[in-house]
């Protein structure tokens, strides 16, 4: 006998098959769209105002990411055989690559140099993805952590740029009235993120930005002019910026982002495996990240950058119970039509800096926090995991601190360095394969980095009292035949 649901279909042999339904699966999926909007946008402005791009343009380049991300995610959730992990995974545009990108835009080659590095470091990923699905235990929680933590450190800057204005030619750079707008966006997120509604809640960074931005308008501090300058609607033009040209050096620092990527997404498939509560193998994994690689072999084609899986969707799905991979291709269908407008694109574009700046400060704050969570699962009694990550972060905010740090070196060294996010995820690496996988010439003398293990002790008397069986069961000592052990005071 066949038991059937509300729906009267037969029940799915596992828990993201099952269909909701058109329109339940498109409000789902819009749903989706609101939680990661901010975050796929974010890339694009950072990245189109480093390159000197015109609004029309940045427009461009923020459609070309929704096109790519609403591809990606029909890829990743959907699947075809050998790619697509066939699981509720929302694709967006990596938060890894941007410190790279910035570093190959101002001293690299600009965005021509970007799409090149992209591509070939993403091939690169596709053909390594079925190894990585094996050896990703090379890449535990101390690199991980330590190199997320660093992503976030490494935007804060930005932000903090954006919310005095984003241009420091310009007019009011720095002025009260720039970062008392950016405060006061930040204000609003904060004040709506302790709103009881949990769909309030959510979309907090998204309704924060257009309130900040209604403020500034009215305040004479925005002007969307040009949002009537060229087509309101357009298929991504093939190499609209130029047709990719290909740097050594870049594509080698972009290597290092594609496999902190691999990572990133080989951690959220098996998170969301876990809280849908189906089987994430090495060939389900292998075929997630083939799907994340392919859709970033491609995007620099349209405009657009690496792909990968974005956390803060597990997270949805985690709190809505809403398992099926098919409103995440919902979602994956709205984010192509709104990629096809550009119009679109050159609203947000013209959303005043210090508005993404105070929306910046937790969007990007919230990744380091991410870091730092995964770094609170780190083991660090008797190990050398306490320098891992300390020397990986510091390393990684040398260029932050201080941006001319490299300047005397060679290009090729400075472009790989001059990103925080390469310094810490090679020195993490390195770090992590001499302590913890290369045992030669370790000793057992505890390091001044040596973080302590527990502070309790055992007299060699006591030890010397205990025989075999005996064990603790509710706070007492027991011994092999059950009975309890009495505990004497000290004569």
């Amino acid at each position: 006998m066949k038991l059937s649901n509300a729906h009267g279909r037969p029940p799915p042999h596992r828990p993201e098959d099952e269909r909701l339904g058109i329109g339940a699966s498109f409000a789902y999926g819009f749903q989706h769209v609101l939680t990661m909007y901010g975050g796929i946008i974010a890339v694009p402005l950072i990245i189109g105002q480093a390159a000197g791009l015109s609004g029309a343009d940045t427009g461009i380049l923020i459609a070309a990411a929704l096109f790519m991300c609403g591809l990606a995610t029909l890829l990743q959730s959907l699947g075809v055989p050998f790619l697509g992990a066939k699981l509720p995974l929302v694709q967006g545009v990596t938060f890894a690559s941007v410190a790279t990108m910035l570093a190959i835009v101002t001293k690299g080659g600009g965005l021509p140099s970007v799409f090149g590095a992209i591509l070939v470091s993403a091939a690169f990923g596709f053909v390594i993805a079925p190894y990585f699905s094996k050896v990703v235990r090379f890449f535990p929680p101390v690199v991980t952590g330590s190199v997320i933590a660093t992503i976030g450190l490494s935007l804060l800057p930005t932000a903090g740029n954006w919310a005095m204005g984003g241009d420091a030619d310009a007019t009011g750079y720095g002025s009260m009235g720039n970062i008392g707008l950016a405060g006061l966006t930040l204000a609003i997120v904060l004040a709506l993120s302790k709103v009881k509604s949990a769909a309030i809640s959510r979309l907090s960074i998204l309704l924060a930005m257009v309130l900040g931005t209604l403020i500034a308008v009215a305040f004479g501090m925005t002007d969307f002019s040009d949002v009537g300058e060229g087509a309101i609607f357009a298929f991504p033009t093939p190499f609209h910026f130029g047709a990719p040209t290909f740097h050594v050096s870049a594509i080698i620092s972009m290597v290092i982002v594609v496999i902190v990527t691999l990572t990133e997404t080989t951690a959220d498939l098996l998170a969301i495996g876990e809280i849908v509560g189906t089987k994430v193998d090495s060939r389900r994994i292998a075929n997630g990240l083939r799907a994340d690689m392919l859709s970033s072999t491609i995007s620099p084609i349209f405009g657009s950058f690496t792909q990968t899986a974005f956390a803060q969707n597990v997270g949805l799905v985690a709190v809505t119970k809403i398992k099926s991979r098919f409103v995440v291709a919902a979602g994956g269908l709205i984010m192509i039509a709104i990629g096809l407008f550009p119009v679109l694109g050159r609203v947000v574009a013209d959303v005043p800096m210090p508005v993404l700046g105070g929306a910046g400060l937790v969007l990007f704050g919230t990744v380091a926090a991410s870091g730092i969570r995964t770094l609170s699962t780190v083991k660090y009694d008797n190990t050398m995991n306490l320098i891992i990550v300390a020397s990986s972060i510091g390393f990684g905010m040398i260029p932050i601190a201080n941006p001319d740090f490299y300047d005397k070196f060679p290009d090729w060294f400075a472009t790989i360095f001059d990103s925080g996010i390469s310094s810490a995820a090679i020195m993490a690496i390195v770090l992590n394969l001499l302590f913890n996988h290369l045992r030669a010439g370790n000793t057992d003398d505890q390091s001044v980095f040596v973080a302590a293990g527990s502070a309790r002790t055992v007299c060699p008397a006591d030890v010397a009292n205990l025989v075999d069986g005996d064990h603790v069961k509710d706070g007492k000592l027991i011994d092999a035949d059950g009975e309890e052990v009495p505990v004497v005071d000290d004569v």
